[in-house]
């Protein structure tokens, strides 16, 4: 039983870790579309997109609150957005976006977990060539037909239409858009009355490498350490 209890309370704080991880990061990009253009979710595209993934991850009403509150005031006037690009191990290619009040901290922090996950920190467009920023949003299949769906969403922008899996192994419809293209998806979704589970913008491999698990493991270990510091927001890589 005392191995049970373990498992189960390891498992537990690893959900909760987990759960501060996404409001932290939510968090940020709520005060972020606030500052850049206003709290009203009416006429801020950006700010409705947060509200939508803060519901998704069942957020508290009080965080959102507060992040609204926070890019109010003047601790978010030295807050920006930084991408950081480099190699992992065995030449995985590497996207870190980051918000940060600190940038002198936070390049430190990312050069020095590349430096020990036998990594390499690269210089502005080293990496993201090889990357294509797209917005991706993820539907309930409840109540859709994919065909239908697909041949109403290319004028809006659609990409690529798929089938794809929610945390808990529910099945989503995944909409893949150009960049460009992500306010035009975004308003037509919602001129359907379809709420996203969720709404990102997300940098896509172009290429991508597959290496043995042994490998695998060590550039993972490495983007893990990545998700972990509290500046980075998301981690992107294109191993397979």
């Amino acid at each position: 039983m005392g191995r049970i209890f373990e498992v189960r309370k390891a498992t537990m704080f690893a959900r909760w870790d987990k759960m501060a991880k996404q409001f932290t990061r939510i968090g940020k990009e709520i005060a972020l579309a606030v500052k850049a253009g206003g709290p009203d979710q009416n006429t801020n595209a950006a700010l409705r997109r947060c509200f939508q993934n803060a519901k998704s991850v069942n957020m508290p009403k009080d965080r959102v609150e507060a992040a609204i509150k926070r890019a109010m005031g003047k601790e978010m006037d030295n807050m920006v957005e930084v991408l950081y690009e480099g190699y992992a191990p065995h030449g995985v290619a590497v996207l870190i976006e980051t918000a940060t009040d600190n940038t002198t901290r936070t390049v430190a922090n990312v050069r020095a977990y590349f430096n020990k996950g036998n990594g390499n920190l690269g210089t502005s467009g080293s990496v993201s060539f090889q990357f294509k920023k797209m917005g991706v949003f993820k539907l309930k299949p409840e109540g859709l037909n994919i065909e239908d769906l697909e041949l109403e969403l290319i004028d809006h922008g659609l990409d690529d239409l798929g089938e794809g899996v929610g945390e808990h192994g529910e099945p989503l419809i995944v909409l893949h858009v150009a960049f460009n293209d992500f306010g035009n998806m975004q308003r037509e979704l919602e001129s359907k009355n379809i709420v996203p589970v969720s709404s990102e913008v997300e940098w896509i491999p172009t290429t991508t490498v597959s290496l043995p698990e042994e490998y695998a493991q060590e550039v993972l270990k490495l983007v893990d350490k990545l998700e972990q510091d509290d500046d980075v927001q998301k981690v992107f890589h294109n191993l397979v």
